[in-house]
């Protein structure tokens, strides 16, 4: 959605609520498309003072394999995404982290910013709960659902000629 501020920018005090929905189900996020609803916006932008304060809330269904067991997870997200829109910067130094988003012909491309914010927002790994104690290496099998039969004293087959040094009869 293309968000056109330029015949409010000079206003003082005017708002409007943005409400609308886009897809990332097309989104590839390693080697899965996670995003399984539309992204629900809704929000407002308050103009002020050659400046408009956008505050969004952002929610989607989400769907991806945890990354130590591979059990799918299903979660409903919600975000709160806030931006200062301004026309330009005059002084390079107080653009800060990206605090601003500068409008090219007084518009923004909303759902690139979105995008990037949610991106940014979604969590590095995903576990299917805090303590998932993934797959076994040797049969496969989901530990969460209990032991497996394997040996549970395994040395890497790198350090096996250090065993020598510990016991020289082997």
């Amino acid at each position: 959605m293309l968000l056109d501020v330029k015949k409010w920018i000079h206003e003082r005090n005017v708002s409007f609520p943005i409400a609308y929905q886009f897809d990332l189900s097309d989104l590839e996020l390693d080697a899965t498309h996670p995003f399984v609803s539309p992204i629900s916006v809704k929000g407002e932008v308050r103009v002020k003072d050659d400046f408009a304060q956008l505050d969004v809330e952002v929610s989607f269904a989400f769907s991806v394999p945890c990354d130590r067991c591979a059990t799918q997870i299903d979660r409903q997200y919600t975000y709160h995404f806030s931006h200062v829109l301004v026309e330009t910067i005059s002084n390079e130094e107080d653009t800060g982290d990206g605090y601003y988003v500068v409008l090219e012909n007084g518009c923004v491309d909303l759902d690139a910013l979105l995008r990037e914010d949610i991106l940014l927002e979604l969590p590095t790994k995903f576990l299917c709960k805090e303590d998932c104690k993934g797959l076994c290496p040797i049969c496969g099998k989901n530990l969460n659902e209990g032991m497996c039969s394997c040996s549970v004293r395994q040395v890497d087959p790198r350090l096996e000629v250090l065993k020598q040094w510990i016991d020289p009869t082997e």
